[in-house]
């Protein structure tokens, strides 16, 4: 399925097939032609003035009573007895699509021994309402029971829209929830909003950064969204009030066929991206992996974590958790220090939210310095050794 072309509108003025991010438009002789590469983005259909180009109408399935779906839900993550910080970020930019829907802001909490102090913490960012369903077999986490569990409360209380952090718990059963319930689901988005007629605008990187696509889910509820960490600030108000109220489930929600059997902690901290206020990171200019000792030091003295580019990790210079980008991380640390690191766009994209980027780098046209708020040109094997040293000498230390 592909764009359509109106041949007698067409002008053949070329302006759609430069816009297109794809490639996959051709200026002919009488008219404009569109390959199968068409992804139906609509950029073309925007770009053309003269109205020569539409998209199909595709199948939306079967419309529902949307009026019968109210309030704003926030699927709250938590981790080693403490809420994750992105659903602080989820239940502030929740508030705001809740005041502009007149709905209220609920979050969901699932889990096992489940203190009260956790739901105090979720009213004090915004939520109005904390649903908390604490049973045994929700202890550990398993894609199965978590989904059955959430289905289940959005099939009972039907929220007007869901969202959730893009973490790898997240990620891995949030799509599961939207199948079954037969709706949408935008993954990563950087920005959300109300309409005039009251859809969630989902705003998202798309193209490899190259186009932010704003999204909408027009016939089906909820309307569902994963957020990266990090993209949204938190916010707390104030002496808010509001109810804590405790959920039964079906037992048939809580069964799942898999077991876990151990939870085995992260070893390495420096891999922890999301939670750092300092990162360094290392692309292909470090050569090879032992050179990556260098970055682990420098991160050492400043109590930072150590990032990768996907470049480095495709090298096997270092694991994948450690990789910032579009297929990595998205990170907004306070500094942000980019070592060999040519600055390609599905990298600049994991880390643009920074407070301040500092690139270093042996040429002077690489990518990164245009989003670098300091930018040196230095051979990294010189640079990096010396401003260790002069860190340890500031500090008085021998080595």
């Amino acid at each position: 399925m592909k764009a359509i072309v109106d041949k007698k509108k067409c002008t053949v003025c070329g302006v759609c097939s430069d816009a297109c991010p794809m490639g996959a438009i051709t200026v002919g002789e009488t008219h404009v032609d569109i390959s199968d590469d068409c992804t139906l983005c609509g950029i073309c259909v925007d770009t053309c003035e003269f109205g020569a180009l539409s998209l199909p109408q595709v199948g939306t399935g079967p419309e529902e009573d949307l009026g019968l779906y109210s309030g704003v839900w926030v699927w709250a993550e938590w981790r080693d007895g403490s809420v994750h910080r992105v659903s602080h970020e989820l239940l502030s930019a929740g508030r705001m699509l809740a005041d502009k829907r007149s709905a209220p802001l609920c979050a969901v909490l699932l889990g096992s021994g489940l203190k009260e102090n956790l739901s105090r913490e979720l009213i004090t960012f915004g939520a109005d309402v904390v649903y908390v369903v604490d049973r045994p077999e929700l202890a550990r986490f398993t894609d199965e029971a978590y989904a059955n569990v959430l289905v289940e409360l959005i099939r009972t209380r039907k929220p007007e829209i869901l969202l959730a952090g893009a973490t790898s718990t997240g990620r891995s059963f949030i799509p599961r929830v939207a199948a079954s319930l037969r709706t949408g689901l935008t993954a990563d988005c950087t920005e959300l909003d109300i309409s005039e007629d009251g859809h969630l605008l989902q705003t998202r990187p798309a193209f490899g950064g190259n186009v932010m696509a704003t999204i909408i889910c027009p016939n089906r509820r909820p309307q569902m969204a994963t957020v990266r960490p990090r993209v949204m600030k938190p916010l707390v108000i104030a002496g808010h009030e509001g109810r804590i109220e405790n959920v039964s489930v079906p037992d048939e929600c809580l069964k799942s066929r898999v077991e876990v059997l151990e939870v085995i902690p992260e070893q390495d901290q420096t891999a922890r991206l999301t939670e750092a206020e300092v990162i360094i990171s290392g692309g292909r200019g470090l050569r090879k992996a032992e050179n990556f000792a260098l970055l682990q030091e420098l991160a050492g003295l400043v109590g930072g974590a150590v990032g990768a580019s996907r470049g480095a990790v495709e090298e096997g210079w270092i694991c994948p958790s450690h990789q910032v980008g579009q297929t990595g991380r998205t990170v907004a640390p306070s500094l942000y220090m980019a070592v060999g690191i040519a600055g390609a766009i599905q990298h600049v994209v994991g880390m643009q939210g920074s407070k301040f980027i500092v690139a270093v780098n042996k040429d002077p046209q690489a990518p990164i310095f245009d989003v670098a708020g300091c930018g040196v040109v230095a051979d990294l094997f010189e640079f990096l050794p010396a401003f260790i040293r002069k860190i340890r000498q500031e500090r008085g230390e021998t080595s």
